[in-house]
């Protein structure tokens, strides 16, 4: 593997899944220590500073009045750090989302997908990942034997490039070949893709962990368990 691909997140090799700023999309390796609140959303230091200079320019009682985690700051800026919970653990959860619905995407060679890519098979594992991330990075043999073994009884793999897209919707394209060079020192067979603009109908909005593992059915149907972390098989 490339260094500068393997040595972009040493400080996390200990764990199987990296935190990702909710506002900025850092990584914890970059952008230092997160904040966690509820939801399993974490904030950067950076960021959290960013929401204290513009709080004061917020009227409480507004439109903003209501808005989720809007009451941690109704004691005021200096009491945030008092209800901001210790820490939530990044276990396996369900979605919200029943169907992804239609969408279209390109893979990183430019090749189309719809949702007509499911109808295929009986289960697609989805891996949504990063370039800079160790753990996923390390994951991805794995996922390309996985589904080398398991085509023939209906179970494909799909990945999803997170870090292709940034949060306007523009393209990385240094992201995207690192991506190739990954594809091509591993081997994989699956597609790496890249998000549409409305993040796969909002599936791929506000993941703050990678990697991040889910199941589709042949129908589109997003089934069983949510996973964050990586996994060995």
């Amino acid at each position: 593997m490339p260094e500068d691909i393997n040595n972009n997140n040493n400080n996390n090799d200990d764990k199987d899944y990296e935190d990702v700023c909710f506002i900025c999309r850092r990584p914890e390796s970059k952008a230092g220590k997160m904040l966690h609140i509820p939801n399993n959303i974490c904030i950067c230091n950076d960021c959290m500073q960013k929401t204290f200079n513009s709080m004061s320019n917020i009227n409480m009682t507004g439109p903003f009045q209501g808005m989720p985690y809007m009451d941690m700051f109704s004691g005021g800026v200096g009491n945030v750090q008092e209800n901001v919970p210790a820490g939530i653990n990044h276990e396996a959860g369900t979605s919200n989302l029943e169907n992804l619905g239609e969408f279209s995407v390109q893979d990183i060679t430019g090749e189309s997908y719809t949702q007509e890519m499911f109808a295929d098979y009986d289960l697609t594992m989805v891996n949504v990942f990063t370039t800079w991330c160790t753990p996923c990075v390390n994951e991805i043999p794995d996922l390309g034997k996985l589904k080398n073994e398991m085509e023939s009884q209906g179970v494909n793999v799909a990945g999803f490039v997170l870090d292709a897209v940034d949060g306007r919707g523009n393209t990385s394209e240094e992201a995207i070949e690192k991506a190739r060079l990954l594809a091509e020192k591993t081997g994989v067979t699956y597609p790496f893709l890249i998000p549409d603009e409305s993040y796969l109908n909002g599936r791929l909005s506000g993941i703050n962990a990678v990697p991040e593992t889910f199941f589709v059915d042949k129908e589109g149907n997003i089934v069983g368990e949510t996973y964050s972390g990586s996994r060995s098989f």
